[in-house]
């Protein structure tokens, strides 16, 4: 997924040049649509995900969203349209709804105490990142597309032998599919104490002991006629005050850590390089880049479990603010050498990937209860893709009018801001079952 989503960082010299391979240079407006039209794809599929994953599940979800990056596949190595490249870019958006199911999906089937660092481990962008940067650099134009499109292939193959999220067959009453399910991933039989353990927690979650702070009389008066039956999703969450804290705390972890930047050095990695260290090679600086974020990607998802989500957002957003506040005066005033440029550029992609870059991923994944999961996850993913277009857009007007060191100012300025904001409202949700997780967020919110 993520290969197409960095494709515009190597191909967007090329399609302004008079050299291009498309049959025209790309507009100034065309190669800002290239690294953010697949996040209005994304913005338009996500209302449809929530009702995809309890209709499909979050086996088959996935891969009919990776059949939209593999058409987009198609279409870049059959045309050299401008038109049909934006267009697959266009498709591929389609395909980062897997950002809402794939932490969903692991974070159903890991132990508690395992939960936060499987799913912000198979959240590590900078693998692909780094498979990414090294194709574009060291492989021709069209080889570099065939073979992203075998390996897009390969990928939907390889999901076909997943089991699905035990979580979803329990609520589908597919108990049996569930424990096979639950034995396949523990490498266990279905009738060990520990797969029947799992079901109990699972058949537990399903039916905690509190539903928000939804009383029974408040259900009753909701439902008068039907009063056993679960509310529908969205009447839960706008009832529900300890839902819509969780909701907006989501939602404002997701836009302050969009707003810090990195999203933007992903994208625009090797031009970015090129502008800021003009010394170095930008291909091999932006190599570097993504070996450096898959190290930073499983370091995180080691601290993430022992140290926990707060302070782990807390000090990551601490260190990426003034690594930003260092790298734009650098850029700004150019008080150092060139190469100091690159070493704070590297620890700012180290600081915002353990903190800020994993951090919401986990906790949108852990927090709501199953009865409004699908819902509540897509609303705070669509916001995260409208908010990946706002940064991704204004870039390059932006770059244009203030220039690069500034920029770092700005992204700066939502770092400290992060800080404050979960410093009074984001709790520890580290090892909790979410029926606890719940209970935290009620308290917060009696507390107002």
């Amino acid at each position: 997924m993520i290969v197409m989503y960095t494709w515009p960082s190597f191909t967007l010299k090329l399609f302004a040049s008079a050299n291009t391979t498309l049959d025209r240079p790309m507009t100034e407006t065309e190669l800002s649509l290239l690294g953010s039209i697949s996040s209005i794809s994304a913005i338009m599929i996500t209302p449809f995900s929530g009702l995809l994953l309890d209709t499909l599940g979050r086996k088959w979800c996935c891969i009919v969203f990776y059949m939209a990056q593999l058409i987009g596949w198609v279409i870049i190595v059959t045309w050299n349209k401008v038109e049909a490249v934006l267009f697959s870019m266009f498709l591929s958006g389609l395909s980062t709804c897997m950002m809402l199911v794939i932490p969903i999906y692991v974070s159903e089937y890991c132990q508690e105490s395992i939960r936060g660092s499987m799913t912000s481990a198979s959240m590590i962008f900078g693998t692909g990142m780094l498979l990414s940067y090294l194709l574009g650099g060291l492989l021709e134009y069209k080889v570099m597309n065939y073979v992203s499109l075998t390996l897009t292939a390969l990928g939907i193959v390889m999901f076909s032998f997943m089991k699905e999220s035990p979580l979803f067959l329990m609520q589908k009453g597919r108990e049996r599919e569930a424990a096979r399910s639950i034995a396949f991933y523990r490498g266990m039989k279905t009738s060990s104490k520990e797969v029947i353990q799992e079901i109990e927690n699972i058949r537990r979650t399903l039916n905690p002991n509190i539903e928000g702070d939804i009383t029974p009389q408040e259900e009753k008066e909701l439902n008068p006629e039907a009063p056993k039956k679960k509310l529908p999703q969205w009447k839960y969450l706008l009832k529900s005050r300890s839902s819509r804290r969780a909701l907006l705390v989501s939602i404002m972890l997701y836009s302050l850590s969009i707003f810090q930047g990195m999203v933007v050095v992903q994208v625009y990695a090797e031009p970015l390089f090129e502008k800021a260290v003009p010394s170095m090679s930008a291909m091999v600086s932006s190599i570097l880049f993504a070996i450096v974020s898959v190290v930073a990607g499983f370091f995180g998802a080691y601290l993430i479990d022992a140290i926990g989500r707060r302070p782990l957002m807390i000090y990551g957003s601490l260190a990426t603010g003034v690594c930003c506040i260092i790298l734009g005066s650098q850029i700004h005033l150019d008080w150092g050498p060139s190469w100091l440029t690159a070493v704070i550029m590297h620890v700012y992609c180290v600081a915002y990937i353990v903190g800020p870059g994993t951090v919401p991923y986990v906790i949108v994944a852990e927090i709501y209860l199953p009865e409004i999961k699908s819902l509540a996850s897509m609303l705070s993913v669509e916001w995260a893709f409208t908010c990946n277009f706002v940064i991704l857009f204004i870039f390059n007007p932006l770059l244009d009018a203030v220039g690069l060191g500034p920029v770092f100012y700005f992204f700066a300025l939502f770092c400290f801001l992060t800080i404050a904001f979960c410093y009074y409202y984001l709790p520890e949700t580290k090892g909790l079952p979410v029926d606890a997780i719940q209970l935290l967020f009620l308290k917060r919110a009696d507390l107002k």
